[in-house]
């Protein structure tokens, strides 16, 4: 079953392109890639298991991510919320005559 795996990959530079090339021209399965380098993108297809194309892109020494779908990201707590005065501040003391 032909698919498409696609990966973030900590490249710099072309002799960083050309590892990449090197492991996904050996690895079985790969039917073709795309290395985008400025995305620091690695689009791979073929008869290959996603786990299988993030661990042989691994070994260059690159860090290698699977892309993060452009999905809205999950809703956080906003972070200007801040607790209601009275839990901020320690209370008054109390003055000793």
């Amino acid at each position: 079953m032909s698919q498409t795996v696609v990966l973030k990959v900590g490249m710099s530079c072309q002799g960083c392109v050309g590892a990449v090339k090197r492991v996904l021209g050996k690895m079985e399965g790969v039917e073709s890639y795309d290395i985008d380098l400025k995305e620091q993108k690695v689009t791979v297809k073929g008869n290959v298991q996603p786990d299988a194309v993030l661990q042989i892109v691994s070994k260059t020494g690159k860090k290698t991510a699977f892309w993060e779908a452009e999905a809205p990201a999950a809703p956080e707590a906003k972070s200007g919320e801040a607790p209601a005065e009275s839990e901020t501040k320690p209370a008054a003391a109390v003055a000793i005559a």
